[in-house]
C-alpha cells in the first residue's frame, strides 16, 4: 500500500487542493483515468466555447447586411475546426500531465479508483491510502428509459464535441444548457437542427421572460418541439426517427435525423466509486453529502465540485476546491458561501443569471418588486438584438435588497458580473448598482437602467434611445 498525505479523486478542480497541499511540502496522489483538466477543459466548458465562438463569427457574418456590409458566409471547414479545438484543449491537459509528472511531490495515476476502506482506494490493483482524500471525480451524462434507445448510435455532450464529420440532420434530445448550446453551434455550423424538450420552453430553469426568449430565438433558426415526451428511438439503417409525445394531449410526432444527440442532463460518478465502502453517504440522487465546510461523512474525506451537488458549474468547483485547500491543508474552518453565484448559457441570444426567478418568488409568497429594461434603451445596445436583448431585476420592495437578475443579449455573462459584485461585496441592493457611476456609452448601461426603475432617486443622465434604431444583429 502506498501513503500520501493526501489522495486527488479526479484531475479537474480538485487538483488545486494537491496543488495548495504540494507547495507545502506534502506528499499527493491524483487518480485520474482521462486528460487532466475534468469536464470543464476537455470534454465541457472550454471545447464547447471554442466551437460556439466559431459559430457566433458565422452569425455575425450572415447578419452583416443589416449594417450595410456585403459579407455572406460560403461554408465552414467543419472537421477543420473541430480537430483545432480538440487539439488545443488536449494540448492544456497535456501540458497539466507534464507540471504533474515534473513534481517530486506529485504522482498521477492513470485510472480509475474504488474505495475499498477509509480513505483507502484500489487504483490499478494497488491501493492508495491518504492521511486525507478529496473525492472531486464529476459526473457523466445521463441516459434517460427510452425504448429503442440501446438499439441506436447517438452522441452525448461529448462526443458532440469532436464528431468525425458533420451531419446533415440532427436531432437534438433535451431543451437544457447543454443541448440549446451545442444546438445553436451545429445550427451555425450548416446543420438542420431538430431539439426535442419536455419542458414548454427551452431553457425552462431560467425566468420565464429569459425562456420565452431563448425559445422564440431558436424557434427562427431550428424545429423545436418543446413539451414533448421522447418515447421511442428507431435506427433503419438510412436515418434515425424520434418518436415524441406531446404531454398537453398526448399528440405524437415523429422527428426524422442523421444523427441524434443526448442532451438530457448529467449524474454524479459515486456509483463508480463505491463511497460507501468508505462510509462516505450520498443522498438519493446519489451526490456525495457534504456539510458547510465540504467535509463529507467520512473523517478525513472531502468533496468539491459536481459529485458533491448543486449548484454544478465549474466556477462553483473551483472556489469549493479553494475552500477545501483552505481547511484540509491549513487547517481553518472555512464554510461555503454561494452568494451571488451566477451562470451563463452561450446560446443565441446568451444568457446569464443570478438569484431567484420571478416564478420562484411567486411560489414561495416572497415580496418583490420588478423592472425590466431592454438593450434598445441605451446607447451601444442599438448594435444589439435590441428585439429581445433585456435586463430584468427582482427586488425586494422595502430595502431594494436584490433577490435576482436575468440578462439576455450580447456579452450578458460579463454584464451580470456588476451585479454579482454588489451581492458578494456590496450590501448586495439595488442601490449598490444604481449608485454606481457607469461608463458611458457602455453596453453596461442596460444594467443602470434596469436597476434605474427601481432606485430611491432614479439617475436621468442618459437619454431615452429606444426610439432610435441603427439595425440589429
Amino acid at each position: 500500500m502506498q501513503e500520501f498525505d493526501l489522495v486527488v479523486i479526479g484531475g479537474g478542480s480538485g487538483t488545486a487542493v494537491g496543488d495548495a497541499a504540494a507547495d507545502r511540502g506534502q506528499s499527493v496522489a491524483i487518480v485520474e483515468p482521462g486528460p487532466l483538466g475534468g469536464a470543464c477543459v476537455t470534454r465541457g466548458c472550454v471545447p464547447s466555447k471554442g466551437l460556439i465562438h466559431r459559430a457566433d463569427i458565422v452569425e455575425t457574418i450572415r447578419s452583416a447586411g443589416e449594417f450595410g456590409v456585403d459579407a455572406s458566409v460560403d461554408g465552414v471547414t467543419f472537421e477543420a475546426i473541430v480537430e483545432e479545438v480538440h487539439d488545443t484543449v488536449h494540448e492544456k491537459a497535456e501540458h497539466m500531465e507534464q507540471s504533474v509528472e515534473a513534481s517530486d511531490r506529485k504522482t498521477l495515476f492513470d485510472a480509475e479508483a474504488r474505495f475499498v476502506d477509509e480513505r483507502t482506494v484500489a487504483v490499478d490493483g494497488e491501493k492508495l491510502r491518504g492521511e486525507q482524500v478529496v473525492i472531486a471525480a464529476g459526473g457523466r451524462p445521463s441516459t434517460p428509459p427510452i425504448d429503442g434507445l440501446d438499439a441506436v448510435d447517438h452522441l452525448t455532450s461529448t462526443g458532440a464535441l469532436f464528431p468525425d464529420e458533420r451531419p446533415d440532420r440532427l436531432v437534438i434530445l433535451g431543451g437544457g444548457y447543454i443541448g440549446a448550446e451545442l444546438g445553436h453551434f451545429y445550427e451555425a455550423m450548416g446543420v438542420d437542427v431538430a431539439i426535442v424538450g419536455r419542458s414548454d420552453a427551452l431553457l425552462d430553469r431560467e425566468d420565464d421572460a429569459v425562456s420565452e426568449a431563448v425559445t422564440t430565438a431558436f424557434e427562427e433558426r431550428c424545429d423545436v418541439y418543446t413539451g414533448h415526451e421522447a418515447t421511442a428511438v428507431e435506427d433503419d439503417g438510412e436515418e434515425i426517427t424520434v418518436t415524441a409525445e406531446r404531454t398537453a394531449d398526448g399528440e405524437t410526432v415523429e422527428v426524422t435525423g442523421d444523427e441524434l444527440l443526448l442532451a438530457t442532463g448529467r449524474r454524479p460518478n459515486t456509483d463508480r466509486l463505491a463511497v460507501e465502502e468508505a462510509g462516505i453517504k450520498t443522498d438519493d440522487d446519489g451526490f456525495v453529502e457534504t456539510d458547510e465546510y465540504l467535509r463529507t461523512t467520512a473523517d478525513g474525506v472531502w468533496a468539491v465540485g459536481d459529485i458533491a451537488g448543486p449548484p454544478l458549474f465549474k466556477h462553483v468547483a473551483d472556489y469549493e476546491a479553494r475552500i477545501v485547500a483552505e481547511n484540509a491543508v491549513l487547517g481553518r474552518e472555512e464554510a461555503v458561501d454561494y452568494t451571488g453565484v451566477g451562470h451563463a448559457v452561450f446560446t443565441s441570444p446568451r444568457v446569464a443569471s443570478v438569484g431567484e426567478t420571478e416564478a420562484e418568488l411567486r411560489d414561495t409568497d416572497t415580496a418583490y418588486e420588478s423592472a425590466r429594461a431592454e438593450y434598445g434603451d441605451v446607447p451601444m445596445g442599438m448594435a444589439a438584438k435590441e428585439d429581445r436583448g433585456f435586463v430584468k431585476v427582482l427586488a425586494a420592495p422595502d430595502d431594494g435588497e436584490i433577490l435576482g437578475c436575468h440578462i439576455v443579449g450580447d456579452e450578458a455573462p460579463t454584464l451580470l458580473h456588476e451585479v454579482l459584485v454588489a451581492l458578494r461585496s456590496g450590501s448586495g441592493t439595488v442601490a449598490d448598482v444604481a449608485e454606481t457611476i457607469h461608463v458611458h456609452p457602455a453596453l453596461n448601461e442596460v444594467v443602470l437602467a434596469a436597476f434605474d426603475e427601481l432606485a430611491d432617486v432614479p439617475y436621468s443622465g442618459t437619454p431615452d434611445w429606444s426610439d432610435v434604431s441603427m439595425g440589429s444583429r
